[in-house]
Parts: C-alpha cells; structure tokens; sequence
C-alpha cells in the first residue's frame, strides 16, 4: 500500500502493522533452532527448547513492545527456558531403593572425583558467571557473541567471565 492510498483510507488503518507472531516465529524459528543448538547440543532437545520458548512468547507477544527486537527477546525465552531445564533436572530424593536402580556405564556419566567436583563448582556460581563461562567453554562463543545474547557489553562480558574463572578457581582451591 502507497503512503497517499494508506492516508487516503482514513486513520482506522496504517501503512505500516506490526507482524502478527506467527510470522515472527516462522520468520525466526532457524535462528532460534541454531541457538538453542548451540545451548544444549542436541537436535532434539533444540526443538523442545524451540517449542517451549515460542509458547511462552506467544503467551507475552501482547508485551513485546518493538518488533524489530523479536529475535533478541525470543532468544532471551529460548536461554531462560533452557536454564529452566537445568532447574527441573536437579536431582529429587526418591523412595527407590539405590540397589533397584540401573547402573550407568561409565562412558554416559564422568564419575570422577574431579568431574564431580567440577559440576559442583560449576552449579554452585551465580548464574551470572555460570552462563557466559559454559557458553565459552562448552559451545565455543567468542566474548562478542556471549555478549550479544546476554545483552551485555563486550567488556561486561569479558569482566564476567574473568570473574567466573576467577570464583571457579576459588572454589577449586587453585588460588593463582
């Protein structure tokens, strides 16, 4: 629609409207596959990330105030739930006796004093330092990369994740 057809409609319409969500989804879902990828490194578990975080933005799309920022705000839900799925995954007691559970093979769990240490001082960093450290470790992002979907600086993110090595080491005893 031209700008004089859209003025000559009267003022009940707009040349410009904003996407509906589904359009934005459609338009985003590869993005948010390959991000959510990079979270979890696995396919499937992408998809259900993916999945979930679409139905939470669909349920807040009222919210969403700029619809040029819809891919930074849907990558924030597909981080924030896939930080949710750590949540849930803590382990629970159970009534179970230990001698009725299966044994895991050694190849599926690292059972090492150090491992287990490691995922101990991992768990016990503030989120804060935690995300940025296991998005450069684990996924392989750059300080700049880490920063843009954490919607920090470059140096907010590079001060982060000085500060993240910095409480690991502490927390290891590997003052140094």
């Amino acid at each position: 629609m031209s700008v004089s057809a859209a003025l000559a409609s009267g003022p009940s319409t707009t040349a410009i409207e904003a996407p509906s969500f589904e359009v934005l989804a459609e338009t985003h879902r590869h993005s948010l596959l390959k991000y959510a990828y990079r979270l979890c490194g696995d396919k499937q578990v992408a998809e259900d990330l993916v999945q979930d975080s679409l139905l939470r933005a669909w349920r807040s799309f009222a919210r969403l105030k700029n619809p040029a920022a819809a891919l930074g705000w849907m990558k924030t839900i597909v981080r924030r739930e896939n930080a949710r799925r750590f949540e849930r995954a803590q382990p629970r007691e159970s009534a179970m006796p230990t001698d009725e559970l299966p044994a895991q093979r050694a190849q599926e769990y690292d059972t090492s004093t150090e491992a287990f240490v490691l995922r101990g001082a991992l768990r016990a960093l503030p989120a804060e330092y935690r995300e940025p450290l296991i998005l450069q470790v684990l996924h392989g992002y750059s300080q700049q990369e880490i920063a843009v979907q954490l919607g920090l600086t470059a140096a907010g993110a590079g001060t982060r994740l000085f500060r993240a090595r910095q409480k690991l080491r502490e927390a290891l005893g590997e003052r140094g």
